[in-house]
C-alpha cells in the first residue's frame, strides 16, 4: 500500500471512529471518486490535508457524506418491475396470508421514501386502506439522517410525483401549495429509522425485503456479509427484491431468483443448503486408536475452565455448563436438557438468543464486549461474550458455545490508566496554562464591559423607545391605556410561562401528552415523539383514541375519565407497547386532573414513561 492509499484508509478509520460512519466495505474506485469531488470543493491538496480539515470544520461531515451517499430513488422506478413485483409477489403473499395475519416489509437503503411509499400504494390497492392500515408494517431505514427527516415529512415536489399515475396520486397524495404531501393514515403504518447495512442488527421476521441499487456501492466481502444479514431477516420464502445494477449470481447458497431480468430473488432455507461448499470426498486417513478416558477428561477440562462457559445444542437445549457458569449465573448440572431460552442468563445480562441466532446463521463467531453484570452478591463485573457456531466435519451446525470472559480487572485498570494519564496531562497544560488563562481573563473582563457598554446603550436606547410609545399613547383614552398595558403585561406573563412549560417538557425524560375534557390532544412533548414517532404537529388537535400508536390508548381511557370526574389522585398502569422502532417495551403511564383557576378538571396529563 503507498503512501496516498494508507492516507485514504487514514481518512475512512477517522470518520468511522469519529461519526460511526463506516465505509470500509465500500468499493474503493467509487468512493475515492466522490471523496475528490468533495475535496476539490474545499482549500485542500491531499487526504491528510483533508484530514485535518474536517477536524477544524466539523460542519464538513455533512457536505462530504451527502456527496458519498448519492440518493437516488423514485416512485415507482422501473415500473416493469414494480408491475411484475405487484403480480408474482404481492398478490400471492397476500392471497398465502390468514386474515388478519401481519404483513412486515422492510425498504433498506430507502433514501427520502419513494420507493417505501410505493410498496405502500401497492398493498393498499390490493388489501384496501382499512386492511392496510390494520395489517401492514412497512420498516424504511437508511443510513443518511438528513434523507430521513425528509422522509419522514412525505412532501414531494411535482417533479418527484412524476412516475405516479394519476389515479394513484388522487388518492393517495394531498396537494399542499406545488407540493403533494403522502396520506397521514397511510404514512402511519411506514416507520423510519436509521440502520447501517453494515454494522447494524437486521429487522427480523419480514416477508419482503427491498434494497435497490445500494449493494452495489460495496465490495465483494461486505455484500456477502449484507446478504447473510438479509438473509436471517427474511421469513423462509421471503422474498429479495435488489435493483437492476445487482445480481446474485455468486450467492445461490442463500437466494434463488425467480424473476433474475427484474432481480426478484426467494430466501433459500437453510435446511436445504449448506452453508458452505460440499467438500469432495476423500481416502481417510487410517484410524488411530483414541486414547481411553478422553470424554472424561474434556469433561474435566471444560469444568475446570477459568472462563465460564455454556454450550447449546442445534434444537436450543443446554447440553454442558462448567463451574464457572454456575457459579456466576447459577447455571448448573440440573440445567442441562432445559431450553437456553427458559435459563436467566438468556436475556441478562445480555439478550444472547439474538447473536446465537447470528452466529448460526453466518457461521462466524460473534464478540459482545464491554457487557455490566451484577451478580447476585451485589458485586458488578465486566464481561465480554464470545458466541462460537460448533460445526462438524460437513458443516453441519452442531450448535454453539458460549464463552464469559471476566474483564473486570482490565477494565479497572485501563480506568485507572486514563485518569492517571488525564490527570498528568491537566497538571501539565495547567503549568503552561496559566499565563494563558491570565490573558484570557483579562479579555473575558474587557469583553464584560464592552458587553455592559451595550446593555446600557440597549437599555437606553429601550427607554427612548418607551418614552416616545407614552406620548403617542397619551391622546387616548386613560382606561384603554390601563387596559392595554394590563393585556401586554398578562401577555408577557403568558409568553414566559409557556416558554417554560416547553422547557420542561422538553427536558423531561418522559413522554407527556394533555388532553382537554374532549379527550383532544392539546401537548405533546418531544419525548413522547421519540418514544412513539409521531410529531406533535401529528398529535395536536387529534381525539386521543385515534392516535396511531403502539401504545393501547383505550386502556389509558379509564385513568383519563377518572382524572375528568374530579379525582385528585394520580392514576398508574404498566401497558404492553412497541415503540417507534417496532420493539416491544413496557410503559407506565400516569395519569393526574389538569385544574383550572377555580380548581375544576379542565383536561388530564398523561405521563407515559417507558422502561
Amino acid at each position: 500500500m503507498d503512501e496516498v492509499d494508507s492516507q485514504f484508509e487514514a481518512l475512512l478509520t477517522y470518520l468511522k471512529e469519529a461519526r460511526g460512519f463506516d465505509f470500509t466495505g465500500y468499493k474503493r474506485s467509487s468512493l475515492i471518486r466522490r471523496v475528490n469531488r468533495r475535496m476539490s470543493q474545499v482549500p485542500v491538496s491531499g487526504y491528510a490535508e483533508y484530514l485535518d480539515y474536517l477536524q477544524v470544520h466539523p460542519d464538513e461531515f455533512t457536505a462530504l457524506f451527502n456527496t458519498i451517499l448519492i440518493n437516488v430513488t423514485g416512485f415507482f422506478r422501473d415500473p416493469e418491475a414494480w408491475d411484475q413485483l405487484r403480480t408474482d409477489v404481492l398478490i400471492p403473499l397476500v392471497a398465502a396470508k390468514a386474515p388478519a395475519t401481519p404483513i412486515r416489509i422492510w425498504s433498506a437503503g430507502c433514501a427520502s421514501g419513494q420507493e417505501a411509499c410505493t410498496l405502500a400504494i401497492l398493498l393498499a390497492e390490493i388489501l384496501g386502506p382499512e386492511e392496510f392500515r390494520a395489517r401492514v408494517k412497512i420498516y424504511a431505514t437508511d443510513v443518511d439522517e438528513e434523507q430521513l427527516a425528509e422522509a419522514r415529512h412525505a412532501s414531494y415536489s411535482l417533479r418527484d410525483v412524476a412516475g405516479v399515475p394519476p389515479e394513484l396520486l388522487e388518492r393517495y397524495f394531498e396537494p399542499a401549495g406545488n407540493r403533494h404531501v403522502f396520506r397521514k393514515d397511510m404514512r402511519r403504518s411506514v416507520i423510519y429509522g436509521r440502520n447501517d447495512l453494515v454494522q447494524d442488527a437486521p429487522i427480523s421476521r419480514v416477508d419482503l425485503l427491498t434494497c435497490r441499487n445500494t449493494l452495489m456501492y460495496f465490495n465483494a466481502e461486505t455484500q456477502a456479509r449484507i446478504l447473510g444479514r438479509f438473509h436471517f431477516a427474511l421469513a423462509d420464502g421471503g422474498i429479495l427484491f435488489l435493483g437492476r445494477a445487482e445480481m446474485l449470481l455468486s450467492h445461490s447458497s442463500l437466494f434463488l431468483p425467480t424473476d433474475l431480468k427484474r432481480r426478484i430473488f426467494r430466501k433459500v432455507s437453510r435446511g436445504l443448503s449448506p452453508i458452505g461448499p460440499v467438500r469432495p470426498e476423500q481416502s481417510a486417513p487410517p484410524r488411530q486408536p483414541e486414547p481411553t478416558g478422553l470424554d472424561q477428561i474434556r469433561n474435566a477440562a471444560l469444568m475446570a475452565a477459568p472462563a465460564a462457559q455454556v454450550v447449546v445444542n442445534a434444537d436450543g437445549l443446554v447440553a454442558l455448563s462448567n463451574r464457572q457458569a454456575e457459579a456466576l449465573f447459577g447455571v448448573s448440572p440440573r440445567d442441562v436438557g432445559r431450553p437456553f431460552r427458559d435459563l436467566d442468563v438468556s436475556y441478562r445480562p445480555v439478550e444472547l438468543r439474538r447473536y446465537i441466532e447470528q452466529a448460526q446463521v453466518e457461521r462466524r463467531a460473534v464478540h459482545v464486549t464491554d457487557i455490566e453484570y451484577t451478580r447476585g452478591t451485589g458485586a458488578t463485573v465486566h464481561l465480554d461474550i464470545q458466541v462460537n457456531p460448533l460445526v462438524d466435519a460437513d458443516a453441519g451446525l452442531l450448535g454453539v458455545g458460549l464463552v464469559f470472559h471476566d474483564v473486570t480487572a482490565a477494565k479497572q485498570l485501563r480506568t485507572e490508566l486514563e485518569h492517571a494519564n488525564r490527570e498528568l496531562e491537566a497538571a501539565y497544560e495547567e503549568l503552561q496554562s496559566t499565563n494563558e488563562e491570565l490573558e484570557t481573563t483579562n479579555e473575558e473582563l474587557q469583553s464584560t464591559v464592552e458587553e455592559l457598554e451595550t446593555t446600557n446603550e440597549e437599555l437606553q436606547s429601550t427607554n427612548e423607545e418607551l418614552e416616545t410609545m407614552n406620548e403617542e399613547l397619551q391622546s387616548t383614552n386613560d382606561e384603554l391605556q390601563g387596559i392595554n398595558e394590563q393585556l401586554q403585561h398578562s401577555s408577557a406573563e403568558l409568553d414566559g410561562a409557556n416558554a417554560f412549560l416547553d422547557a420542561i417538557l422538553s427536558g423531561l425524560r418522559a413522554g407527556i401528552a394533555v388532553v382537554d375534557r374532549d379527550l383532544r390532544v392539546r401537548v405533546w412533548n418531544r419525548q413522547a415523539e421519540e418514544l412513539w414517532g409521531l410529531r406533535a404537529s401529528e398529535a395536536v388537535g387529534q381525539h386521543l383514541l385515534n392516535l396511531d400508536i403502539g401504545l393501547p390508548v383505550d386502556r389509558v381511557r379509564p385513568l383519563v375519565k377518572q382524572s375528568l370526574a374530579g379525582e385528585t389522585e394520580t392514576k398508574a398502569v404498566e401497558l404492553e407497547a412497541v415503540n417507534r422502532r417496532g420493539r416491544p417495551i413496557t410503559v407506565r403511564v400516569a395519569c393526574s386532573p389538569l385544574l383550572d383557576r377555580s380548581g375544576g378538571p379542565e383536561g388530564a396529563i398523561i405521563v407515559m414513561e417507558a422502561d
